[in-house]
């Protein structure tokens, strides 16, 4: 497993305590008390770390390469999710991945962007950025679950839309721009969540819904802090006070009213227990379909604009 800086510390620990366990399974010592006073000291240095992680520090978590990812949660809370292909104008954008599953019973339409594991995944996945057609086939998708009637729930984890300048060529802001309207009028509940990096247009292109969610270690933000300290600083340096000064942790997004609500990891982070991670991921999503379904779709799209306005209103 990858460590980040901040581990390091919580890693020499586990170390020792394996080591002490080894040394009772070769021996007939009795380190018990050893062991056990130990483990609450890896479990208290545990806790202390991750509850008072800087900005910096929960956006490299958000990156840690063996987080879960939109097919991760999408295979472990669905039972027979079958994936759909294209933008019927250009091409399939391996970046954004969606299709209909069933969470208990009910039928869902699940969309987002999905990243690689390895060098040649990251290349087919273009490292999650998605092109002009990955919004459009998603908006696709977003208006075949309008038309039968099924929620929506977007799984949002990109460093940003791919800034190429066949992108350019082939209308990125315009698809951004698109989806952003249409998903105002949407008639179904949308409910979106941000399981990893939420940066810039590329996140917010699939993220307009009735209930915005965010993972505890994720982040949300126009730019990046590395790309926020290159304007402002003209460096990569100062990326950690970046970090802080941006507020775009869950923390941050909520007391500011920009999100609904923060979905709590594992001590460690989502990767550290995936089918825990997912299994709350779930029951948020049950719980806020059966919240929204009861409202007029009218209504439903009235809120979603009142939710949106009420974060500021641009006069001219």
């Amino acid at each position: 497993m990858s460590l980040l800086d901040f581990e390091k510390p919580i890693a020499e620990l586990e170390s020792k305590l394996e080591a002490m366990k080894q040394l009772a399974r070769d021996s007939d010592q009795d380190v018990q008390s050893a062991v056990k006073a130990l483990e609450k000291k890896i479990f208290e240095l545990k806790k202390e770390t991750f509850e008072n992680l800087t900005g910096w520090q929960r956006v490299q978590l958000s990156r840690h390469p063996d987080r879960p990812y939109t097919l991760d949660y999408i295979y472990e809370i669905t039972s027979d999710f079958i994936e759909l292909f294209g933008d019927r104008t250009v091409a399939d954008d391996k970046a954004m991945v969606g299709g209909f599953g069933t969470i208990e019973g009910k039928t869902y339409m699940l969309i987002g962007q999905q990243k690689g594991r390895n060098t040649k995944q990251r290349q087919m996945r273009n490292f999650g950025m998605a092109n002009p057609e990955g919004y459009r086939k998603a908006l696709r998708l977003m208006k075949m679950a309008e038309k039968f009637n099924k929620p929506i729930v977007t799984f949002i984890d990109t460093p940003g839309a791919f800034p190429g300048l066949e992108a350019e060529e082939r209308g990125q802001g315009e698809a951004i721009a698109r989806n952003l309207k249409e998903m105002f009028m949407l008639k179904v509940p949308v409910i979106c969540i941000v399981i990893g990096e939420g940066a810039s247009g590329g996140a917010l292109g699939i993220a307009i819904g009735d209930r915005v969610l965010m993972l505890q270690n994720s982040w949300y933000s126009v730019i990046s802090p590395e790309n926020c300290s290159t304007i402002l600083w003209r460096s990569w340096e100062y990326k950690e006070q970046a970090a802080e000064l941006l507020r775009l942790t869950a923390k941050d997004m909520k007391a500011l009213g920009l999100i609904d609500g923060v979905i709590n990891e594992p001590i460690g982070g989502a990767h550290t227990d995936v089918k825990w991670m997912a299994n709350e991921v779930k029951k948020m999503i049950i719980t806020h379909t059966k919240e929204l379904f009861d409202v007029d779709p009218d209504e439903l799209i009235q809120q979603r604009i009142d939710k949106f306005c009420r974060m500021g209103v641009v006069k001219e």
